[in-house]
């Protein structure tokens, strides 16, 4: 039987291979009060010509409204790749209360592989973080979708 945690995860793919069908970096996300789903959310960078468009950062945003606050202590976001430094910095900002995430982000990640914002202890809030749920599903999506462009020989635009 799936843990409620890779249940949410699986979720998070699903919104990983929206973006991927949508020629956006395959990263999805999922934000949860309790067992209650709140917001899916997917990279919508291209699509919106928007930089800071990550799916964390439209999940946290898209959840104010329908929750009527900023604040998401008492939430648990969900996320297929290790956030970056923007993300991390509203993470932070926003007192999301756990965040789980699947793959590393070796170039990046703001967690653990480059820097470790959500524990650093000169913050206001260090969220409850779980590290590497569904990893090899969350890696694989993302390695399919940059072989497939440098097959196409699309680099980073």
């Amino acid at each position: 039987m799936k843990s409620f945690d890779e249940a949410m995860m699986a979720l998070a793919l699903r919104e990983a291979e929206r973006a991927a069908s949508q020629g956006e970096v395959p990263v999805g996300a999922v934000l949860t009060l309790g067992h209650e789903v709140i917001v899916r959310a997917h990279n919508e960078r291209e699509r919106s010509w928007d930089p800071t468009s990550h799916a964390e950062l439209l999940a946290m945003s898209r959840a104010g409204p329908t929750l009527e606050r900023w604040r998401l202590s008492d939430c648990t976001l969900y996320v297929t790749l290790e956030p970056c430094l923007m993300c991390a910095g509203a993470i932070v900002n926003a007192r999301v209360g756990r965040v789980v995430y699947g793959a590393r982000d070796p170039k990046a990640g703001a967690v653990e592989s480059l820097f470790a914002v959500l524990a650093d202890p000169r913050l206001n809030h260090r969220p409850e973080v779980t590290r590497g749920v569904l990893a090899s599903e969350c890696s694989a999506i993302l390695k399919s979708f940059f072989a497939a462009k440098r097959a196409a020989g699309e680099g980073s635009k």
